[in-house]
């Protein structure tokens, strides 16, 4: 699917997160909310030069808006399953960025739009897997793309992991939700 389909529903979808940041109610979006939101917000999304299907690193980007999000951290493993990649809005400050994808988060304001998927667990995982299998075939030869053994490849582990940059990530976003406007 992407923020570019034409689907009766994506309209709608738009405006509301528009009127969402005009009440500044805090939004979050993962992947495709990500790229909808930027959407929403005058950036574009467009096919990657390369899918992404498994673990890859992403980088924080040198800004205070970035080290606010995630503090001193530099950098992370994270998981990956997009073809599609946004633009980082007017106004919006890049948080993320990834070798294959350069924008892999944006913040504006209270607001974070990410390409990348924090909120995995071993279900979502294997899931995707089983439902992917075809599209990982498709895609195989992007440097990208891993083989599901690849990506099952200590998965508990690399979620724990991942599981601490998410609780950061969501701590910060909720903080938000309680801040009044």
């Amino acid at each position: 699917m992407s923020a570019n389909d034409d689907l009766p529903w994506i309209p709608p979808l738009l405006e509301f997160l528009r009127d969402a940041v005009r009440r500044d109610v805090p939004v979050i979006g993962h992947c495709l909310g990500g790229q909808l939101m930027s959407r929403a917000f005058g950036g574009e999304v467009r096919v990657n030069p390369v899918r992404e299907i498994g673990w890859g690193e992403v980088r924080v980007a040198d800004n205070g808006v970035a080290r606010d999000w995630l503090g001193d951290l530099q950098s992370f493993q994270t998981f990956q399953w997009h073809g599609d990649t946004f633009s980082i809005p007017p106004g919006a400050t890049r948080v993320l960025e990834g070798e294959h994808c350069a924008n892999q988060a944006f913040a504006i304001g209270r607001h974070l739009g990410m390409q990348c998927h924090v909120e995995m667990t071993p279900e979502l995982v294997r899931t995707w897997l089983s439902t992917g299998q075809k599209e990982i075939v498709e895609h195989g030869k992007s440097p990208a793309v891993q083989p599901p053994a690849e990506i099952e490849k200590d998965l508990d582990t690399r979620l724990e992991r991942l599981h601490e940059i998410a609780d950061r990530i969501y701590d910060r976003w909720t903080a938000n939700l309680s801040r009044g406007s």
